[in-house]
C-alpha cells in the first residue's frame, strides 16, 4: 500500500497537479482517502523525501521540492576573458541572484591531501582557500582550493577578498595564468558532515567535482574539489564539434 501511495503522488508531482513548493495532502488526509495506517502513509512520504523530491517542515507539513537551479556552464566560467576583466565565474549563472560566502576559512601552510599531492606532483606544502556558497540562503556548494604555498606566498590569494576576477586573475599576476582545465566528476551520496553543511534533504546526493588549472607551461597552480548539491546544478558542458 505505501508503495501505491508514493506512486500515486508521485504521479501528480509528475504530472504538475503539485508544483515546486506547494505542499502534499497531509497524513489524516491521506489516511482517509486511502483507508490505510499512520504508519503506512509515513512510509510512503518518506519514500518520496528518499527520491529526493520532497522536502518535510516540521509541525507544517510535506513540500514538493522547490528550487531553481544553478546552470553551471563548465567551459565558459573560466574562460580567460572573464577573469581577465574582472568578471566573477558565477555571473551567467544564476540569473542575476548573487551567492554569498557565508564561512570562509584560509589556510597559508598546510599538507596536502594524498590525492591532492598526487595531482600537484608535489609534497610541498599547500595554501587552502575553503568557502562555502550560498544562493537565495541556501548552501549549494563547498569548494576547497589547493595551491602550492610558495606561489601564493603573501599575496591577495590568501586575503579574505581576491579582487575582481578572484584567483585566477591573481594567479595570471604572478606570472602563472591557468592556460587549460580538467574537470573530474564524481557523484556519491553524502557524508553526515557533508548533509549537514549543505543541508541537503535525504536522498539528496552530492557531486564532487575536481578542477585543475594547469599554465602554458603544465604546470598545476590549483585544484580546486567542490561539493555540490546535486538538486541545486544543472552542470553544463557547450562546446563545438
Amino acid at each position: 500500500m505505501a508503495e501505491t501511495i508514493a506512486a500515486e503522488l508521485r504521479d501528480a508531482i509528475e504530472r504538475g497537479e503539485y508544483g515546486p513548493g506547494d505542499q502534499l495532502p497531509g497524513e489524516n488526509s491521506l489516511i482517509e482517502d486511502y483507508g490505510a495506517a499512520r504508519l503506512t502513509v509515513r512510509s510512503a512520504l518518506g519514500m518520496l523525501q528518499a527520491e529526493g523530491l520532497t522536502t518535510t517542515r516540521r509541525g507544517v507539513g510535506v513540500f514538493v521540492r522547490s528550487f531553481d537551479p544553478i546552470v553551471r556552464n563548465g567551459i565558459s566560467r573560466v574562460s580567460a576573458r572573464k577573469w581577465n576583466a574582472g568578471r566573477s565565474v558565477w555571473d551567467d549563472e544564476t540569473s542575476g541572484r548573487r551567492p554569498t560566502v557565508d564561512h570562509i576559512e584560509i589556510v597559508a601552510e598546510a599538507d596536502a591531501p594524498a590525492d591532492v599531492a598526487a595531482i600537484l606532483d608535489s609534497d610541498a606544502k599547500v595554501a587552502t582557500r575553503r568557502r562555502r556558497y550560498l544562493l537565495d540562503g541556501k548552501p549549494v556548494i563547498v569548494a576547497t582550493s589547493y595551491l602550492p604555498a610558495k606561489l601564493v606566498a603573501e599575496s591577495q590569494v590568501l586575503e579574505q577578498e581576491t579582487g575582481p576576477g578572484g584567483i585566477y586573475a591573481r594567479l595570471a599576476e604572478l606570472g602563472h595564468a591557468p592556460a587549460h582545465f580538467r574537470e573530474d566528476i564524481v557523484g556519491r551520496m553524502p557524508t553526515k558532515a557533508e548533509s549537514e553543511e549543505l543541508a541537503v534533504p535525504a536522498g539528496t546526493p552530492v557531486f564532487v567535482l575536481t578542477r585543475t588549472a594547469v599554465t602554458e607551461q603544465g604546470d598545476p597552480v590549483e585544484v580546486n574539489v567542490m561539493v555540490m548539491d546535486a538538486g541545486s546544478y544543472v552542470l553544463r558542458y557547450d562546446f563545438d564539434a
